[in-house]
């Protein structure tokens, strides 16, 4: 069951359980939240990069994945996005093999992001990215 924190003003919120199901309702949910905010162009690059990153937590956490967007700011001049999860362990990059099945995760999120990083919090870790904004 998702769990809708916040989706009102500049930032958005939601908890989604360690099921299968949160990947395509995160995807779903950030679109639409996109859209409400006029920011339609960066659906398909936003969808896919929080697909990839609540795969991650979904492959290596047990717990609640936390999905939030900040909306672009004069100050931030660019959209937020926040992963997170239970698990305290920080990913790693690395680079895939052509026959590897998986690991281009953040890969793809540090070559399609304007920045990117990790930081531990107080019940486990965020992975977030940065969107410049299109034109």
């Amino acid at each position: 069951m998702i769990c809708v924190i916040h989706t009102e003003g500049d930032v958005a919120e939601w908890t989604f359980p360690a099921d299968p199901g949160a990947v395509r309702t995160a995807r779903t949910v950030v679109r639409g939240q996109l859209r409400s905010w006029g920011l339609d162009s960066l659906g398909d690059v936003t969808a896919l990069l929080v697909s990839e990153l609540v795969t991650n937590a979904l492959r290596h956490a047990t717990g609640p994945i936390g999905v939030r967007l900040v909306r672009p700011t004069e100050t931030l001049g660019a959209l937020l996005v926040e992963v997170s999860d239970p698990l305290p362990d920080l990913p790693r990059e690395r680079a895939a093999r052509p026959e590897d099945e998986s690991g281009r995760g953040l890969q793809l999120v540090a070559n399609s992001s304007r920045r990117w990083g990790t930081r531990p919090g107080g019940t486990g870790k965020t992975v977030w990215f940065e969107l410049a904004l299109p034109g």
